[in-house]
């Protein structure tokens, strides 16, 4: 199987630097074709969430140069002149395929056995088939890594304790205000990450949930759904003598909040503790906000702390998902493939991450 795969996650890097790689939504269906115009691939799916970005590709070239050059399409794409080194971890053949199968059950993510990141998958794949991107290939591979993701969802207990990246978020809330239903929330961006945030607010007790997103009329049926208040996207800030917690996760290419702009809501708030959640990438918000007394930041690389206290008692599932997920690929590929050992070899810098 002809599979590379190359990308950077929140195993090899930074939200600092992921955030430079991300594509926004609308940009998917032209990158995947300027891949295949080049001559890089002649299947490809871009996966790009708050945790990773990554491209599978099938290529004409060898394993190593493939990946070479799909790396340096990211860093051309985004207008990147390079990376320290380590960052990128690349993956070929059989390993690649196992890679797919372990981001699609949730091996590969900050919050081990998660399911959101199967949906994020699907999404991808289905931007890329869409427009006439994929082939038979990546068709059968990521077919495929769904029923693998299905498997062992219902065969194993990788998900016993897992939350999504939102539930951790409202762990957080709680470890620094005792109760949420005292202290009124605010959700700016209404995707789905955002969304599922604020169901795992109100399942926690919240009971005053403010909405605010560039489009008014999904803040508006968001709002309603959760039986909280749209705010229009150019007044939010109008809200914060109001709220206590703040949920930020839009697409926005630049910080929306910052210390200039914080520092007179805190004086109207008379400085209560603010908690501010940020789970966008590129980040909403400014990281100098920190320095304001009773200002709490966090943003989605902090999350892995509390996703770390959940990793133990997953620990001997994982070995099991494992065994599972090197049977499913080697049904697909020949045992022994030593071809993503060698792609890594060939590509000085690139760090095999912990896939």
């Amino acid at each position: 199987m002809p599979l590379v795969v190359i990308g950077l996650s929140h195993h090899s890097s930074p939200v600092t630097v992921r955030e430079r790689f991300a594509f926004a939504e609308s940009a998917l269906p032209g990158a995947l074709q300027a891949l295949r115009t080049a001559g890089l691939a002649r299947e490809a799916v871009i996966l790009s969430t708050c945790n990773r970005v990554e491209i599978y590709a099938v290529s004409d070239l060898p394993d190593s140069h493939a990946a070479a050059r799909l790396q340096q399409f990211l860093l051309d794409y985004h207008k990147l002149p390079g990376l320290p080194g380590g960052e990128m971890y690349a993956h070929a053949g059989r390993q690649g395929l196992e890679h797919l199968f372990k981001v699609a059950c949730g091996l590969d993510s900050m919050v081990v056995g998660e399911t959101e990141i199967l949906g994020q998958l699907k999404k991808a794949y289905q931007t890329a088939l869409r427009h006439q991107h994929t082939g038979g290939v990546l068709n059968k591979a990521f077919q495929r890594a769904f029923h693998v993701a299905k498997h062992i969802r219902t065969e194993t207990n990788i998900q016993r304790g897992s939350v999504s990246v939102g539930s951790v978020a409202v762990e957080l809330a709680e470890r620094i205000f005792s109760t949420l239903s005292e202290h009124p929330v605010m959700v700016i961006g209404a995707g789905e990450t955002s969304e599922k945030t604020a169901r795992a607010l109100l399942s926690r007790g919240a009971r005053s949930i403010f909405v605010s997103n560039r489009s008014h009329e999904r803040a508006v049926a968001l709002a309603q759904e959760l039986g909280g208040r749209a705010v229009s996207f150019d007044d939010w800030a109008a809200e914060f003598p109001r709220i206590d917690i703040l949920v930020s996760s839009t697409s926005a290419p630049h910080c929306i909040l910052d210390r200039a702009r914080l520092e007179p809501l805190m004086k109207a708030r008379k400085h209560r503790p603010l908690l501010l959640i940020d789970i966008a990438v590129p980040r909403d918000i400014d990281p100098s906000v920190n320095f304001l007394d009773n200002v709490y930041l966090y943003n989605i690389d902090d999350l892995q702390a509390i996703a770390d206290d959940y990793l133990q008692q997953r620990r001997d599932e994982i070995a099991r998902c494992e065994a599972i997920i090197a049977e499913k690929a080697g049904a697909m590929m020949p045992a022994g493939s030593h071809a993503a050992a060698a792609a890594n070899a060939a590509l000085p810098g690139l760090g095999q991450a912990n896939a």
